[in-house]
């Protein structure tokens, strides 16, 4: 049984998610400014982001396409859940 302890915090998420941003921002050498200007986010939305892990969907949208990973949210909520393995074996 997964008990909420087993999961992730939505909190621990959105940090792993703002260092993973900033990790890529990093890589292709890009100041927060300029990744401000590139994105359209507001550099003052941006540094809210890596700092207190808070960011609008919209802006985060703009970020990843900048960063040029919106691929990245195509896999979002795209698995199915299955209940038993019954259903997988249908689903053949």
């Amino acid at each position: 049984m997964i008990t909420l302890l087993d999961q992730q915090m939505p909190e621990e998420i959105a940090a792993a998610l703002a260092g993973r941003v900033r990790a890529r921002r990093k890589e292709r050498r890009l100041t927060q400014a300029q990744l401000a200007r590139k994105s359209g986010v507001s550099l003052g939305s941006l540094k809210r982001f890596e700092r207190e892990h808070q960011i609008a969907l919209a802006s985060l949208i703009k970020l990843a396409i900048a960063l040029d990973c919106e691929a990245d949210f195509a896999a979002l909520f795209s698995k199915r859940g299955y209940a038993s393995i019954q259903e997988v074996l249908d689903e053949r």
